[in-house]
């Protein structure tokens, strides 16, 4: 993805100040040849992943996440050339709503993140006293255990050792936001009247539309101070991290003329002691984040009613009898805690960014298969959309969704993305790349094939794209684009012939271990099929 989203760091590493993170955070790569509708979707990810981090207790991450979201609506996307168009600006504005609520999330981030760091400053410096007078200290103070500020690092794991915990931890966490989804849904039936004027709020948010945008900006500021409108704050009165532009960070304010530089190289975020300096995160989500309408605005639709869920789901196995909610113990529960658990990265970008491990269903592949066997036959492609989540700093692929489609021998292609979209968000799901058949031709990525992936790379750098070829061998690979040079050559391309050269020989790679790809054992996947019932025979 083109805004690289680093992995947590290893286990020890200490924690960073705001400022580190801040800069950090403006620190990816932006395209504005990359259409806008996959900005928005790289946005909508970027809230998706720091919601679960913030679940997690992990503030470093969340902020970063949090910041970045800001960074590229405000400055990035608000002077990209498809957001003058009309059909863009409702979902702007609407972004520009959810950064209103992030900013005040950023402020209660702050003070915990920066305690932590300067607690840890002060040991160091402790520490380092100690050691110019270790001769005077006693062997029974030399004993004493380690601050646990600095001995309570959760330990990363390393996936392919762990791939059962990561399929217990995985499901337990997938039951019960499941649980959790399905009582919200039914909460917001009972209360589906507070939704009654939902036309005269979209009205009024066109009329903001048309506002000068960087008088919204100061409205975003003066609500996080609690101000009234007439008053015009100073740098002085604005929070520490909308200050001036002298300051060491900042905020994203009025969108510029010429959009930020980056301040450093991509760098990682450390996970410091979860129970140091912070309360515990609540059971359950706000309720902000799951507004019914929030899904729809994101993606520029006019309807706020979600689309009902495809009749045709193909469930997975049943959970395993440990697992079931209702046998569920106080201790299991804790020891399957996500906040306790953190997977390192299992590889690399070209670039040196790290990538999360992405565990994937053994039996993923040959569902597909079945469902795209009537097009196989009739020498038609066929694709899916792999879905899932993050959890504890790995990502899981859960749900393979099959999307209305064009299929021809050679190409297949989306449509009615908003009901993809939509679906997804629903199900609070992160689109972690694709699968599609090669029903004649052998298991490699053509120049199509690199031009569908950039667009789910530009989202997420994990995404991955199978390729299944039944009649070929191999049949089948995990692919991702190199970068670089991949990632860049393909979103620099201008040539649209089905299937064109490239001036750059190393465009993708594979994806599989050794790659940040595992096949897991175990590990649910449900099939939901969105194509109409007279296209899937």
């Amino acid at each position: 993805m083109a805004s690289n989203i680093p992995a947590v760091a290893t286990g020890g590493s200490p924690p960073q100040s705001v400022e580190s993170i801040t800069k950090t955070a403006q620190d990816y790569e932006y395209n504005e040849s990359v259409p806008l509708r996959y900005w928005l979707r790289t946005a909508a990810t970027l809230i998706r992943e720091a919601q679960i981090y913030e679940r997690e207790g992990r503030d470093e991450q969340a902020y970063l996440l949090l910041f970045r979201h800001a960074q590229l609506i405000l400055v990035r996307l608000t002077n990209h050339p498809d957001a003058a168009k009309d059909e863009n600006r409702k979902t702007l504005v609407a972004a520009e709503k959810e950064v209103a609520k992030n900013l005040v999330k950023l402020e209660g981030l702050k003070p915990r993140i920066n305690k932590r760091y300067e607690r840890y400053t002060q040991l160091m410096r402790e520490r380092q006293s100690r050691k110019v007078s270790e001769s005077v200290i006693l062997p029974e103070q030399q004993k004493r255990p380690a601050d646990a500020a600095l001995t309570g690092v959760v330990e990363p794991l390393e996936a392919g050792e762990n791939r059962d915990l990561a399929v217990r931890l995985a499901q337990s966490e997938l039951t019960r936001r499941a649980t959790l989804r399905q009582s919200q849904s039914d909460e917001g039936r009972r209360a589906a009247g507070v939704w009654g004027n939902w036309e005269t709020a979209l009205k009024a948010d066109n009329r903001t539309g048309d506002r000068d945008l960087s008088q919204r900006i100061q409205d975003i500021r003066l609500n996080i101070e609690h101000k009234q409108p007439a008053q015009q704050p100073t740098a002085r009165q604005l929070p520490s991290g909308v200050a001036s532009v002298t300051s060491a960070y900042k905020y994203p304010t009025v969108p510029r003329s010429k959009a930020l530089e980056p301040n450093v190289s991509p760098g990682q975020i450390a996970i410091w002691d979860k129970n140091a300096e912070r309360q515990p995160p609540p059971v359950l989500p706000p309720k902000e984040h799951i507004a019914p309408s929030r899904a729809s605005f994101i993606n520029g639709s006019e309807a706020l009613d979600l689309p009902p869920r495809p009749s045709k789901v193909s469930p997975g196995p049943p959970p395993p009898e440990k697992l079931r909610p209702s046998e569920d113990t106080t201790s299991t529960r804790s020891d399957l805690d996500p906040s306790s658990y953190t997977f390192k990265p299992s590889a690399y970008l070209e670039n040196g960014t790290p990538l999360r491990s992405v565990f994937l269903p053994a039996n993923l592949r040959s569902r597909f298969l079945s469902l795209a066997g009537p097009n196989t036959r009739r020498n038609l492609e066929t694709c899916g959309i792999l879905c899932g989540t993050l959890v504890s700093n790995a990502l899981f692929i859960s749900r393979l969704v099959i999307p209305e489609q064009i299929s021809t021998s050679d190409t297949c292609e989306t449509t009615n993305e908003s009901a993809l979209f939509d679906y997804c968000d629903s199900e609070d799901l992160i689109m972690l790349g694709w699968i599609h058949t090669h029903p004649t031709q052998t298991c490699f990525m053509s120049s199509r094939d690199l031009h569908t992936h950039s667009g789910y790379q530009v989202m997420l750098p994990e995404s991955i794209a199978i390729v299944c070829a039944p009649s070929k061998d191999p049949d089948w690979g995990v692919f991702r684009l190199t970068d670089p040079p991949g990632l860049k050559t393909v979103l620099n391309c201008t040539q649209t012939g089905l299937f064109h050269p490239h001036a750059e020989q190393n465009i993708y790679t594979g994806a599989l271990r050794p790659g940040h790809v595992y096949e897991a054992d175990g590990l649910e996947c449900e099939t939901v099929d969105l194509r109409p019932s007279d296209s899937r025979n």
